[in-house]
């Protein structure tokens, strides 16, 4: 039976940023128009760090149940290792996932917008079919395009709108700036996982491009990532450019894959990309807020 500390190692605490930025994007966006309402930011960002939580599990499950996960370079995972029966993992991602839609449901409530109840039936499926399910849309290599929508698009954009009941460019541009930094982190994930993934079948855009081009596909998110404060000053001005404070950031992640690190010495450039990302959604927030007010 898996542990209290291996519990929480399998929900990967490191990958909350990917949880915890959108939603500071977001916040930022409607302290800048006027309209920051702190019970609906809190149910956002429950939201959003449930679905993390139960995307973790899932993919810990599915994985793990399929053998992708019986040699391991990375974290803890719970059924690869047989910390835990399946079974159980699979009820904590539900439970996870529970927890997303009953946040969200609250949220539809406070709003009145019922047709946001799509949209978070639309966000725990993009949870459990990335490994689940007959067919899971991260073994043929859609990973990095749902991660891009459903962990930078739609959160930024909800976490803005429950507060603001609107839809704009500076939400969509924080969206897709947060989505490309947030895919960086799994592209790096999947760069090192290329050996296993190839020997069981699991086609990441990794497996797909090869290691080479991978690396430059990691370089381009992050150029992207940083394309979005730029353009984000036409709407705002030039307190966006904040966000540019934690371009130090990146000095490391990039620095290790350019280096040609393989397997477990990409794991420093999965934390690395992970505090660039916290620390690039906070700081392009807090750029927003003020030059909103």
């Amino acid at each position: 039976m898996a542990t209290t500390s291996e519990w929480i190692q399998g929900a990967r605490p490191r990958t909350f940023p990917a949880a915890i930025a959108p939603v500071a994007v977001g916040v930022g966006i409607a302290v800048g128009a006027g309209a920051f309402d702190a019970i609906r930011a809190a149910l956002a960002l429950l939201v959003a760090l449930a679905l993390q939580v139960g995307v973790n599990y899932s993919n810990d499950y599915s994985d793990g149940i399929r053998g992708t996960d019986e040699v391991r370079v990375g974290p803890v995972r719970l059924v690869g290792q047989k910390l835990a029966e399946p079974l159980e993992v699979k009820r904590a991602a539900f439970a996870m996932f529970g927890i997303a839609v009953l946040s969200g449901a609250i949220l539809v409530l406070l709003t009145t917008q019922w047709w946001l109840v799509l949209v978070g039936l639309a966000s725990v499926a993009a949870a459990w079919f990335y490994t689940g399910g007959s067919r899971p849309y991260g073994y043929a290599g859609f990973g990095e395009f749902f991660v891009f929508i459903f962990f930078g698009i739609v959160p930024v954009m909800g976490t803005a709108y429950v507060q603001t009941l609107t839809l704009n460019a500076t939400s969509l541009l924080g969206g897709i700036g947060v989505g490309a930094i947030a895919c960086s982190i799994l592209i790096t994930n999947n760069l090192r996982d290329i050996p296993s993934d190839s020997q069981h079948g699991k086609l990441t855009v990794a497996v797909r491009l090869g290691d080479a081009r991978t690396r430059i596909f990691f370089y381009v998110t992050i150029v992207v990532g940083f394309a979005s404060p730029l353009a984000i000053t036409a709407i705002v001005g030039p307190w966006a450019l904040l966000a540019f404070v934690s371009l130090p950031l990146a000095i490391t992640p990039v620095r290790v894959v350019a280096s040609g690190a393989r397997g477990p010495a990409l794991i420093p450039a999965l934390k690395s990309t992970g505090i660039l990302l916290l620390g690039f959604g906070i700081l392009l927030g807090l750029g927003i807020a003020i030059a909103g007010n």
